[in-house]
């Protein structure tokens, strides 16, 4: 039995080779994220291999809580240390039991989609995404499709850090071979495009680059690669498409090629991001405006899921309304709206992150970049003679902020968020003006949405996978109200020093 993890263990001592290691903030909300560190780097990390043994007995233990049959599908993204880091998971799942069926290297989605196609109860996908060389992480779930929320993600905390994992017999090892193959097929058998398109397909050397311009390539697109070949390093960017130098890189290869779209995927495949013909770059929860359109043209009354970082045109949009669809403002978060779309059995869920979720007929509830871009090309196909920019162009204009992070430990940004909701909270009950307007709501359903009277918008949540506080602002009215929005939110969180800089800003 291992022993007890460690929340804090020198590297480069015997007690680092001979102790599990495992920071408690790396449980997040909705999956695991650790720094792992690599060769170079002076941070100290915060998880190590016998750490990960340590998860994955805990993994194990909790499978058997639930009651599910102990199988459980296993992947990894390319970064150099992915592969040690899932067999260790794979050593930990087995020692407790569980038998362990290994996709090899994938995208997240195509883990996803094994649970369906091998008829796996349970994931755990070894990736830390787009974050940066050295974090790692799994996304993990036993209820397909969705992943495990705060709950699940809390009871397997308490089993790691205390030890309380079980060795049981029974646990085995079976990989699985070509299973790309089986994933590629799944998303080429289907009738040809009918229109001729030229795309860019933006990887920013994240594991999308082994997959995505293939399949698109057997689905008839001309493709332009940017950035495909594997690089873990990230050498030009994060493959991140809410990353504004990812959208500027994917904007200069449209214009310079004349595609006619440019298609962005991040770091593991689950999300997508867009670009339009004439280089403009059109964040996801515009996108996902577009295809709410399009899908409740051909579905009357549907009902969908969108974050609370995204555009107020769904609830404002005059054709979304004439063509009865229903939309629902949920948490942020790709465990949060997977579940959402599953409990309301809503057709699609938007995240402003690129995280799209499509139930039948279109997908099978969970998120996959792949499936979204397809999504994306088949609303091209069936709106022939109009471009991406004229359909771009037919959604109301409001002007809106990319999604910004500022700098806040993990160990405080909830705390943060607490005080910027008792502050708004004083605002509103005092009728204090914010950007020179009255403040018509407040929803708290995840941080704080401050709408004003002109419809206005700003957001302030904490990062559920990064040490960060996640700031997103909007107006229906004009750039400086947007601006003006932005400073009067930032003036609230500068009360805080424990807020740093942003990655980003307007």
């Amino acid at each position: 039995m291992l022993p007890k993890p460690s929340a804090d263990l020198t590297p480069n001592t015997l007690a680092f080779e001979m102790l599990p290691l495992v920071k408690p903030t790396g449980f997040r909300e909705y999956d695991a994220r650790w720094w792992f560190g690599h060769p170079g780097s002076d941070v100290p990390p915060e998880l190590n291999l016998m750490g990960v043994q340590a998860l994955g007995m805990g993994l194990g233990t909790l499978i058997h809580e639930f009651g599910v049959k102990p199988h459980v599908v296993t992947g990894h993204d390319f970064r150099a240390y992915s592969m040690a880091i899932k067999i260790a998971l794979t050593q930990g799942l087995m020692a407790a039991g569980c038998t362990v069926h290994d996709i090899g290297l994938v995208m997240s989605p195509m883990a996803y989609f094994a649970q369906f196609a091998l008829d796996i109860p349970v994931v755990a996908m070894v990736t830390a995404s787009h974050n940066d060389n050295g974090w790692t992480g799994v996304k993990m779930g036993a209820e397909r499709p969705v992943t495990f929320g705060p709950d699940e993600m809390a009871r397997l905390r308490d089993i790691v850090l205390s030890g309380s994992y079980k060795s049981r017999k029974g646990g085995g090892y079976r990989f699985v071979e070509n299973f790309a193959g089986t994933y590629v097929g799944d998303l080429t058998g289907r009738r040809p495009f009918t229109r001729r398109i030229k795309a860019v397909v933006a990887c920013g050397n994240g594991t999308a680059g082994a997959f995505a311009p293939h399949i698109l390539q057997a689905l008839g697109i001309d493709v332009i690669p940017l950035d495909t070949e594997l690089d873990y390093t990230f050498p030009h960017y994060n493959p991140n498409p809410e990353d504004m130098k990812m959208l500027h890189a994917m904007a200069a290869k449209v214009k310079a090629s004349g595609a006619d779209i440019g298609l962005g995927f991040d770091g593991d495949g689950d999300r997508c991001g867009i670009v339009d013909d004439e280089g403009q770059e059109i964040f996801a929860d515009k996108i996902g405006v577009m295809l709410a359109r399009d899908l409740s043209k051909l579905h009357p009354g549907a009902q969908f899921v969108v974050d609370v970082k995204s555009t107020g045109l769904f609830a404002t949009d005059p054709v979304l309304i004439a063509q009865g669809a229903k939309t629902d403002y949920f948490k942020t978060g790709h465990s949060y709206i997977k579940r959402r779309v599953k409990d309301l059995s809503a057709l699609a869920g938007f995240e402003k992150s690129g995280h799209f979720f499509f139930n039948a007929p279109i997908g099978r509830g969970y998120d996959d970049g792949m499936v979204t871009a397809i999504a994306v090309l088949d609303m091209l196909d069936r709106n022939p003679g109009k471009s991406m920019a004229d359909l771009y162009r037919e959604l109301p204009k409001t002007w809106g902020s990319p999604t910004m992070s500022a700098l806040c430990a993990d160990e405080l940004k909830y705390g943060v968020v607490d005080r910027v909701v008792t502050h708004f909270k004083s605002m509103l009950r005092t009728d204090e003006l914010i950007a020179g307007a009255h403040i018509k709501s407040l929803s708290t359903v995840n941080g704080i949405r401050v709408v004003t009277d002109d419809g206005t918008w700003g957001l302030v949540r904490a990062s559920s996978n990064k040490p960060e506080l996640v700031v997103v602002i909007e107006s229906p009215t004009s750039e400086a109200r947007l601006h003006a929005m932005f400073h009067a939110v930032d003036a609230v969180l500068r009360k805080n020093p424990d807020v740093g800089a942003y990655n980003q800003t307007l």
